[in-house]
């Protein structure tokens, strides 16, 4: 710009980029402050890196990869992808960085109208640590309680503290995500709060879960089976699991004995979904995520740089 005038739309750009870069306000803030829409301040963010007014530089550990993310958006059709350049060799380290992408992610695409949903995933939890500028209205949870011995939160207190640090309502319920028989599953989804809680699935706009497969180690819910039970879900093609959601390799929701024993949200809630939002990571999830994909039950992703490629190699 220099040796020459700044034209209007360069000044307008360079003062949203001060408050999107330096202020760090969210697209949402800046539109509302400047009384344009979200849109265009995007278009101006573009605009001020196409000028020259902002120069962007990625390197370390949890920066991201914007040329593999948007091979990844357009090979799939998603609405939004991340692609993180953490390291790989570390389950808690990637949950870490990966959560606080996702975090990012939604202080972006999130309002004051939208309800957000929220699955019960060791992903998601880093993702709730992380959370500053998501301004929502309504947190529902959207699975029963899983325990874990290396995990202390549960399904509700994953949504309450979430709903505390952006300020929003808590539509929780107490039950576990698995129980012995399909006959204590409908009883406890009959009970006034576990019913109420479950009426609101319907309202949500947008959500986050994380991205299971089926082999142990790769899904909490997994995890939570005997051996014969878990041999049972294979038989039965069970190839991915999106917050007891349980898919076949092909995308399609499974009629496996397991799923009447489930207490959380269903498949025909979860695609209704305006926009969710899976958290994928390690590489023998690579199947799951494709499955969930194909089926239409995740429109954003957000995952790690070998995990992006892997997902671009099994199309």
């Amino acid at each position: 710009m220099s040796g020459e005038r700044a034209s209007a739309g360069d000044v307008l750009a360079t003062r949203v980029a001060r408050r999107y870069y330096v202020d760090e306000h969210s697209k949402l803030q800046i539109a509302a402050e400047l009384g344009i829409s979200r849109f265009k301040v995007a278009r101006l963010l573009e605009l001020a890196r196409a000028r020259g007014i902002v120069s962007i530089t990625i390197t370390g550990p949890g920066a991201r990869d914007l040329e593999l993310a948007d091979r990844l958006r357009e090979r799939y059709g998603l609405k939004h992808v991340l692609v993180a350049t953490t390291t790989e060799d570390d389950d808690a380290v990637m949950r870490r960085d990966l959560g606080a992408v996702a975090a990012d992610l939604l202080a972006e695409i999130t309002g004051p109208h939208d309800v957000l949903g929220l699955g019960w995933a060791r992903s998601v939890l880093e993702m709730a640590a992380h959370l500053r500028k998501v301004n929502v209205g309504e947190v529902v949870q959207l699975t029963g309680a899983l325990t874990r011995p290396d995990v202390e939160s549960s399904a509700t207190e994953l949504v309450r503290d979430v709903a505390r640090r952006v300020g929003a309502r808590a539509s929780v319920f107490y039950a576990p995500m698995i129980v012995s028989d399909p006959e204590t599953a409908r009883a406890l989804v009959r009970q006034p709060p576990v019913a109420d809680a479950f009426a609101r699935f319907g309202a949500v706009t947008k959500a986050v879960i994380g991205v299971g497969g089926w082999n142990p180690g790769t899904s909490t819910l997994s995890d939570a089976l005997t051996e014969s039970e878990r041999e049972q879900m294979v038989r039965s093609r069970v190839r991915a699991d999106l917050s007891g959601v349980l898919l076949d390799a092909g995308g399609h929701a499974t009629d496996s004995p397991l799923r009447d024993r489930i207490i959380a949200i269903s498949a025909p809630e979860l695609r209704r979904i305006d926009e969710v939002i899976g958290i994928a990571y390690g590489l023998d999830k690579v199947p799951a995520a494709l499955a969930a994909i194909r089926g239409r039950y995740l429109d954003s992703l957000v995952t790690h740089t070998a995990f992006a490629e892997a997902l671009l190699g099994g199309a």
